[in-house]
């Protein structure tokens, strides 16, 4: 099973989804990882409280620029209020696989983005 979940990766790296920027995003929000140069931007377009479209550009290894890519595939569609309960078990979940403490960090980069984003915006106005 790891063997598919790996290819997921492999796939969202060389083929990323959603990578780019949005045109007049409604939350943008640049983060890196200083120990090992990982960057994202994270952009999002809200309507109602709900994200409807969602952007992230950046550089770095594998499961940083993957992780990014899931996650935007995930969360179009879903509200703030949920968003903002996300952990670190939902992006490994979609992952799905072992992440060692060293790479944790890349794995958790969009996730860190996301949450400061959304925590961010006041969802009355969006």
């Amino acid at each position: 099973m790891d063997a598919l979940y790996r290819e997921a990766i492999l796939d969202h790296y060389k083929y990323p989804r959603h990578k780019g920027h949005l045109d007049n995003p409604d939350v943008s929000y640049f983060d890196h990882n200083p120990f090992c140069g990982d960057e994202i931007t994270l952009e999002l377009k809200i309507e109602h409280g709900v994200v409807v479209e969602a952007a992230f550009d950046g550089r770095g290894c594998a499961i940083s620029q993957a992780s990014a890519s899931m996650m935007t595939e995930e969360i179009i569609g879903k509200p703030l209020e949920e968003l903002k309960g996300w952990t670190k078990d939902d992006i490994l979940d979609l992952l799905g696989i072992e992440i060692g403490p060293v790479r944790l960090k890349c794995a958790l980069l969009p996730l860190k983005a996301l949450k400061a984003g959304v925590w961010g915006i006041d969802d009355s106005d969006a």
